[in-house]
């Protein structure tokens, strides 16, 4: 329990694109109140600092599915207590397009979305990635936004309520990206979950 306690909880957070916030603040921050995403609200547990950025590095880039399976139960802890009208009818995994995937070793995205479906007991998909796109790494937001333009296509129609998983949230510019795909695909309220959110300062 002490462990737990320590990790850096994303606590306050913006209720729209899990932006971390000062305490006291309200509960959206001013990006999102002049230019909100193209999702509805985020739910991110930990922020990327201290141990969990080792944590997520060792999953994301050494394929560890040790620190995976780690993430997938902090991840279900936070979202086990979403009532009823709060769940997702589907997720959807935000994918690696195959080249990358293949050359990491995993594709991140699917790996934590398949176990976060089965603990949640919720179904879930995957969609595809139609090309492959610059390293969103060293770009900034407008620049991630032209470079996730049209990046996927949800081949099925959505029910109403989906949510987004990936690993880290940065700017939230892929997630986006696959928020209007879905929403192009039907569904009507999309969340976008992940395990840990950069700062935004952080990830200009």
């Amino acid at each position: 329990m002490a462990c737990l306690t320590a990790l850096p909880w994303n606590r306050p957070a913006c209720r729209r694109c899990a932006e971390p916030l000062p305490p006291g603040a309200p509960d959206w921050c001013g990006r999102c109140l002049t230019s909100p995403p193209a999702f509805d609200g985020a739910r991110v547990g930990l922020r990327y600092e201290a141990e969990v950025i080792t944590l997520l590095q060792r999953f994301k880039f050494g394929a560890d599915p040790r620190a995976g399976t780690l993430l997938v139960a902090l991840m279900a802890r936070e979202l086990a207590a979403l009532d009823e009208a709060e769940r997702p009818e589907l997720l959807i995994a935000l994918p690696r397009h195959r080249r990358r995937a293949r050359e990491a070793g995993l594709d991140t995205g699917p790996w934590l979305t398949a176990r976060l479906a089965r603990s949640l007991d919720l179904p879930w998909t995957v969609p595809q990635r139609r090309r492959d796109t610059l390293t969103q790494r060293g770009l900034d937001r407008r620049a991630r936004r032209r470079n996730l333009r049209d990046a996927f296509v949800v081949g099925r129609e959505l029910p109403a309520r989906v949510a987004l998983v990936d690993d880290v949230m940065t700017t939230g510019a892929s997630l986006a990206a696959l928020a209007a795909a879905c929403r192009a695909a039907g569904a009507q309220h999309v969340e976008a979950w992940a395990a840990a959110r950069t700062p935004l300062a952080a990830g200009r």
